[in-house]
């Protein structure tokens, strides 16, 4: 009896001695065949999307748990205001474009024969008083002019010279056409005016919200008839892809870890069915394990944050799911961080 007693008690101490073995050199994570497991849990990035400018919702496209693509219409503000102000910049600009052929084409044929016209009569007139003015000077020798009517006849001809400066200098101006400065500052208005058409075009756009990448919407904040804005979101957005493990690696095993490292990541909804993923980030400050682990002696020892990217195409991954992450240690160089494509996808 006594035999089979001990027998007994040797069987359990080395039962217990194996477990305490066992559990030695897996309670950092460090696996018998080379690989590390840490646990944590499925993380999402999410997004407001909101308007560029304050206006009344028109149209919301989408609802709470719909999924959109990159690029997709979500919503619309109220555009009336806005195309009237486009439709009047419009005209504006035609006509400033008319001004602008107008000065650089310059004076139409019949101005400037309209011109000539003017000279040759302004011609006419000096030579008549010139003519005038030489009678006025011969008769008034002889008594049968009087001095006032000389001065009239020369005030004539002077009046008749200055008139044909004037209409030489005007058909000068004709021919030249239109001045440089004049011209210039035709262009910039035509240019201050098409400036001013872009924005209202892009502000046009804006009033277009557009989903900026793939996900779902996760709240609807706003609907149609209440006012929008930069600080009112319409919609927060739950990105898809790349989601990430909110993960926390022991120090001990912070050594064997790379940034750029593989990663399997495996949940109880897929069973057999790991997605592969990459570090993306390691904490660079340790901090005490969070109160979501359970294990009262991980509670005292230090670790790092550490965030595991993971491609989510079929979407199997939900936010707060707790996943397994594998790293195959023993198989990554130290030099995985400049090697690895993954390290550039952070």
């Amino acid at each position: 009896m006594k035999k089979r007693i001990i027998l007994l008690l040797l069987i359990a101490g080395l039962a217990l001695a194996g477990y305490q073995s066992n559990l030695w050199k897996g309670r950092d994570g460090q696996q018998d065949n080379g690989t590390l497991k840490i646990y944590g849990t499925i993380d999402i990035r999410d997004a407001s999307l909101a308007f560029t400018e304050q206006e009344r919702l028109t149209e919301v496209l989408v609802d709470e748990g719909d999924s959109v693509a990159a690029g997709q219409v979500v919503a619309r503000l109220n555009t009336y205001r806005l195309e009237a102000s486009i439709a009047e910049t419009e005209a504006r600009i035609a006509a400033q474009k008319q001004v602008l052929a107008r000065l650089t084409t310059g004076f139409r044929p019949q101005e400037i024969s309209q011109a000539q016209a003017e000279v040759e009569a302004a011609q006419v007139e000096v030579t008549n008083a010139e003519q005038v003015l030489r009678r006025v000077n011969n008769t008034s020798r002889t008594g049968a002019s009087s001095q006032q009517d000389l001065d009239d006849a020369k005030a004539r001809f002077m009046m008749a010279q200055a008139r044909l400066k004037v209409m030489e200098k005007k058909l000068d101006l004709l021919v030249e056409g239109s001045r440089k400065e004049d011209i210039a500052a035709a262009e910039h208005q035509l240019e201050a005016l098409q400036a001013n058409l872009r924005l209202l075009t892009i502000r046009f756009a804006d009033r277009t919200l557009i989903s900026p990448a793939n996900g779902i919407i996760q709240s609807r904040i706003l609907e149609p008839g209440e006012m929008a804005g930069p600080t009112r979101p319409v919609f927060t957005l739950a990105l898809t892809n790349p989601k990430w493990v909110r993960a926390y690696l022991p120090e001990p095993q912070l050594g064997r870890v790379r940034l750029g490292m593989k990663a399997s990541i495996a949940g109880d909804s897929w069973p057999g069915e790991p997605i592969e993923g990459w570090i993306g980030s390691i904490a660079p400050i340790a901090e005490f394990t969070p109160r979501t682990v359970q294990t009262e002696d991980l509670r005292t020892k230090l670790v790092y944050e550490t965030r595991v990217m993971v491609p989510d195409p079929e979407n199997r991954l939900r936010l707060g799911m707790p996943v397994t992450v594998t790293l195959e240690t023993e198989t990554i160089p130290s030099d995985a961080v400049s090697a690895s494509p993954a390290t550039n996808r952070q």
